[in-house]
């Protein structure tokens, strides 16, 4: 076995083998959007993106997957990477930056890792997949294996996550298509309920007020009358005391007291990506289909 096995890197333990290796065909088979193969990219609406410009579109997969983020970015045009023209190759190299930068910004990214493989589809694409921070075991090559791993983060913060990508893209041009995922409101099925707490809590105090004064003046009672008044009026002196250095204590921390806002959510939703399914693996379906999270890199792609 390689030693790359034995890299904490490495998904997979136990016993291994390697598969023998096939004898090399005459021709190659045509790649999707070659010979008579349909192109599904070039087939793609806009709204199957989570952000689309003149030139230039992103997508995601059709569903969460294992990673917080993985994105292709894709030409309009149906060209393979050596055949785009000096102004297409110009915007690739600002557009793979800018992309990396808007997956990066993401809570609980630490990595952007960008891959271009190209052997199941001839339209060109680069995948951006999003390395968890803190995750040192899924640094290097494997990024891809254990995405189809790991279990599928939530719906809701994967649809935020793309809104944010797409707006940030957005700034620099081009539409977003992905919107951040809309919040339900649920207000309560009975107010019965919430009556009869306060009524009972309301009960609770009035009952344990009135039984106060019982107890105090059973106490009066037992003492004696000119101690009481002593009592009562060191016990106004010290009441007047307490209520005028209470009020210096106000107004000396009054000012300053920040005013706190809260953030405001903008309800809407986040467009989802329709392009159908191939029958290759994880890595050759998303040159031409996002792949679902289960999906077994049967062919390099």
């Amino acid at each position: 076995m390689p030693n790359f096995t034995q890299w904490p890197s490495f998904p997979f333990e136990g016993d291994l083998h390697v598969k023998q290796l096939d004898d090399p065909v005459a021709t190659e088979p045509p790649r999707r959007g070659e010979g008579d193969r349909e192109c599904t990219a070039c087939g793609a609406p806009d709204e199957a993106y989570i952000w689309a410009g003149e030139r230039w579109r992103v997508r995601a997969m059709d569903r969460p997957t294992g990673l917080p983020m993985v994105l292709i970015l894709e030409s309009r045009s149906h060209l393979d990477l050596g055949d785009l023209p000096n102004l297409l190759a110009a915007e690739l190299g600002v557009l793979t930056v800018r992309l990396e930068r808007a997956i990066r910004s993401l809570d609980g990214v630490s990595r952007v890792h960008v891959n271009r493989w190209g052997d199941g589809s001839a339209h060109l694409h680069l995948w951006f997949l999003a390395r968890p921070y803190g995750q040192l075991q899924l640094r290097g090559t494997f990024l891809p294996l254990w995405d189809s791993i790991l279990p599928p983060i939530p719906e809701s913060t994967w649809r935020g996550n793309l809104a944010l990508v797409a707006a940030w893209l957005a700034d620099f041009g081009g539409r977003q298509l992905a919107e951040p995922p809309r919040i339900q409101w649920q207000a309560p099925a009975s107010f019965g309920a919430v009556e009869n707490a306060e009524t009972a809590a309301e009960t609770a105090l009035h009952e344990g007020s009135s039984a106060l004064p019982v107890s105090r003046q059973s106490a009066t009672d037992s003492g004696d009358a000119t101690d009481s008044g002593d009592a009562a009026d060191s016990g106004d002196a010290a009441g007047s005391d307490a209520v005028s250095g209470g009020e210096t204590g106000s107004a000396a921390g009054g000012e300053g007291a920040p005013d706190r806002t809260e953030d405001e959510a903008v309800p809407s939703v986040a467009a989802e990506d329709p392009v159908g399914h191939t029958d290759s693996g994880a890595l050759e379906q998303a040159d031409g289909a996002p792949p679902p999270p289960s999906a077994s890199n049967a062919d390099a792609s």
